[in-house]
């Protein structure tokens, strides 16, 4: 299946803003959709309360379930559903730019789902949409993952223009693959909704943040599931926020909980005067 890029263009409501308040929010979500929807407004306000104008929720903010077919039985149609109505409540209600982490949509399988980034102005409309194109796959020990069983890939790289400067989506296992973010031009901040295994992340989440945050001299928010869950799993957690020269601006180890930082245009700008290394680029493709 071929990769397109595609930018989705918002409309802002304002010249990008210089300096402004990212979130991040960790979870460690349970196979009940309700009581984590609960949880992720908890968390929403909290900070919408400390001043952040875009909020970024985990991978499967809604439902980490018993088995891995969970999923599939609370997917939702595009524009139509629980999960997608609370999303746009939220956004509209705290007057943020929210991206939904990912929640299980419906695909062209009846046994699989998309893996689904949505993003939501600060009026409640949804403005962009990222279906998670590389798939989990891990056999280590005892540790089994096979995401392809469950989970219908995406085709489209996806950036989408804000108030605060474009945004490149991105989703977990994405992470591995740098030829990704290249392919969503400069972006000025990279999202990483993510559920680590504690396995891999213990090994690579953060040096994997701070190298996509490096090599794109860009702001990299990260929010993951972190704890132990119902079914047994255990995600990694460590969410946070770094910046364009690779510095953590903060993290969360483990447990309910929030990162955030304040996002500095004028600092990214002048990086990327002083070290242009995205304008010395000579492969622009393989």
């Amino acid at each position: 299946m071929p990769i397109t890029t595609r930018n989705k263009l918002a409309k802002p409501t304002q010249a990008a803003a210089g300096t402004f308040r990212v979130a991040g929010i960790q979870m460690a979500s349970s196979p009940h959709v309700s009581s984590n929807l609960t949880e992720a407004e908890r968390l929403i306000a909290i900070t919408a309360q400390q001043g952040a104008k875009i909020v970024v929720l985990p991978e499967y903010f809604c439902i980490m379930g018993l088995k891995d077919i969970d999923k599939v039985q609370v997917r939702e149609k595009p524009n139509d559903g629980p999960i997608q109505s609370f999303l746009s409540k939220m956004a509209r209600d705290y007057e943020i730019w929210l991206i939904g982490g990912t929640i299980p949509l419906v695909s062209n399988y009846p046994n699989k789902v998309r893996n689904s980034c949505l993003v939501y102005n600060d009026k409640g409309e949804q403005v962009a949409r990222y279906d998670k194109i590389h798939l989990f796959g891990l056999d280590l020990g005892t540790e089994h993952y096979h995401e392809e069983n469950t989970i219908e890939s995406g085709n489209q790289v996806i950036s989408v223009d804000t108030p605060y400067g474009k945004i490149g989506l991105s989703i977990c296992y994405d992470l591995r693959f740098p030829e990704l973010y290249r392919a969503m031009g400069e972006v000025d901040m990279i999202v990483v909704p993510s559920a680590f295994t504690e396995t891999t992340g213990k090994a690579h989440w953060e040096s994997l943040i701070r190298a996509r945050a490096i090599e794109n001299l860009c702001y990299v928010i990260a929010p993951a599931q972190g704890g132990y869950h119902l079914s047994g799993r255990e995600t990694h957690g460590n969410s946070m926020i770094v910046d364009p020269w690779g510095v953590v601006l903060d993290r969360l180890p483990r447990g309910s909980g929030i990162v955030i930082a304040s996002i500095n245009r004028d600092y990214q700008a002048s990086l990327r005067n002083s070290l242009p290394a995205l304008k010395h680029r000579t492969i622009k493709a393989i």
